[in-house]
């Protein structure tokens, strides 16, 4: 691997020189970038597509609806309100400062490092390195190798669109990410898992590198009693078996009022056949397990757990029959760790104290899903838990919106991104203040012994 680690230094050095060049400075280079890349993937949809299919057998419904249409609409959002992000921003100075002028000016941090996960593989590649490109920075990306035919194409897409000098990709394993993190980046986007987010903070710190870590967690999706059952059952089976269950923002378990917990449950079940069929192995609409590891990982959480619905697995095929248990029991295996598939434990409650203590007395999940009509409880919610983001009456679509935020909290991550936040967690915001030195006031200068009543009045 000593070649790698050289190549690895060469292209820093090269993206340096680059940075220091003031080519992505100019937002003209910016805008051209964004649209070189956006042409690209526009060319390249088959191949993309394709590929896709090949790593997690994704329609092509559900890869332009997850995939290749946000990372198009990211480009188009970024590329039209560049110019005003990036324009410095005028700001008071506070009176001892007097006469003088604020100003805070956006600039790239140099050289990012990308890591992107497998789920999603070409959205959670692309979405962080556009909002990179378009603060200015220079980028090594290292795509999913779990999903080898994505990461493929994604280099095949980079490479036709920049020199490594510029925008660099790495595949394959074999150690490379580790090898990657012992070099000196500017920044450090990753996402991911726990487990690795935390290497990567302590890889990070060595250098002191500011991270952004997009993880997960088990987000809790609350039906109350009100709640609009053919609604919810659709949106919540659209949510949770999307990409077979393969999502970090994903209803990772179900907390339902008992009053209409087996309504719901039927309801579910008979939206489930809507979507895939009696044979839910035989839709086309259907994903399927990324590896054998995961499939058996997954297998094993379906152990001793009473199946309300589904629970068919075919580890030659990849694949678990989208699934429901039946109530599930709190200290279980499954509900220890994040689930990250077709698999949805179901928990009762009466009384809404139970379940914001419920959801307090775990991690902070990158999401939490709220299906009623009562506001007093969602304020409740707002003010008494902590998540990435709360989405009521709906799952997951809150992530396409440019316009908020997309980040965790505590083991769930740290930073966003998405639109101007992408932007924002790529920039440095360096404050520059000008002073003109016809007035120099003397106050400040030693000896102070006469001055310091005069301070005191002044400083309260």
């Amino acid at each position: 691997m000593k070649n790698f680690d050289e190549e690895v230094k060469n292209i820093l050095a090269a993206q340096k020189a680059f940075l220091q060049s003031g080519a992505t400075l100019d937002i003209k280079f910016r805008r051209d970038a964004l649209t070189r890349l956006f042409d690209k993937i526009e060319e390249m949809r088959t191949e993309i597509h394709a590929a896709l299919y090949s790593d997690l057998r994704k329609s092509e419904f559900e890869a332009i609806e997850t995939e290749t249409s946000g990372v198009l609409e990211e480009i188009l959002y970024m590329r039209k309100s560049l110019k005003k992000w990036a324009k410095p921003k005028r700001v008071g100075v506070h009176f001892n400062n007097m006469p003088a002028k604020g100003r805070i000016y956006p600039e790239p941090y140099g050289s990012a490092l990308i890591f992107s996960a497998w789920n999603y593989p070409f959205q959670l590649a692309l979405s962080p390195l556009i909002a990179a490109m378009a603060a200015g920075n220079c980028a090594v990306l290292k795509p999913a190798s779990h999903a080898s035919a994505t990461a493929e194409v994604i280099k095949k897409l980079l490479d036709a669109c920049f020199e490594p000098e510029y925008i660099a990709t790495i595949i394959d394993g074999g150690g490379k990410a580790e090898m990657l993190l012992q070099n000196k980046f500017d920044y450090i986007f990753y996402t991911g898992g726990p487990d690795i987010g935390r290497k990567v903070m302590l890889a990070a710190a060595e250098n002191l590198t500011p991270v952004t870590l997009e993880l997960g967690g088990k987000s809790p999706c609350i039906v109350a009693e009100d709640a609009d059952l053919n609604v919810t059952a659709k949106r919540l089976v659209w949510g949770k078996y999307l990409n077979a269950g393969q999502t970090c923002l994903a209803p990772d378990y179900l907390l339902v009022h008992e009053k209409i917990k087996q309504p719901l449950l039927d309801k579910m079940k008979e939206i489930i056949k809507q979507f895939y069929g009696e044979d839910t192995q035989k839709s086309t609409d259907y994903p399927r397990i990324i590896n054998e590891h995961h499939f058996d990982r997954l297998s094993k959480l379906l152990e001793n757990q009473e199946i309300f619905c589904g629970g068919k697995t075919d580890r030659e095929d990849l694949y678990i029959e989208p699934t429901i248990l039946a109530e599930t029991a709190p200290e279980s295996e499954v509900m220890q760790q994040e689930i990250f598939g077709p698999i949805m434990p179901v928990i009762s409650w009466t009384d809404f104290d139970e379940v914001v203590n419920f959801i307090n007395g775990r991690s902070k999940p990158l999401g939490m899903y709220y299906f009623s009509k009562a506001k007093a409880e969602l304020n409740t919610l707002i003010e008494k838990t902590s998540a990435g983001a709360i989405s009521v009456n709906d799952t997951i679509t809150h992530f396409i919106n440019a316009s908020m935020p997309f980040g965790g909290v505590g083991e769930s991550g740290m930073g966003a991104y998405h639109g101007k936040y992408g932007f924002e967690t790529f920039s440095h915001f360096k404050p520059v203040m000008v002073k003109p030195t016809f007035i120099d006031i003397p106050m400040r200068y030693p000896p102070f012994a006469k001055k310091l009543k005069w301070l005191k009045k002044l400083c309260k």
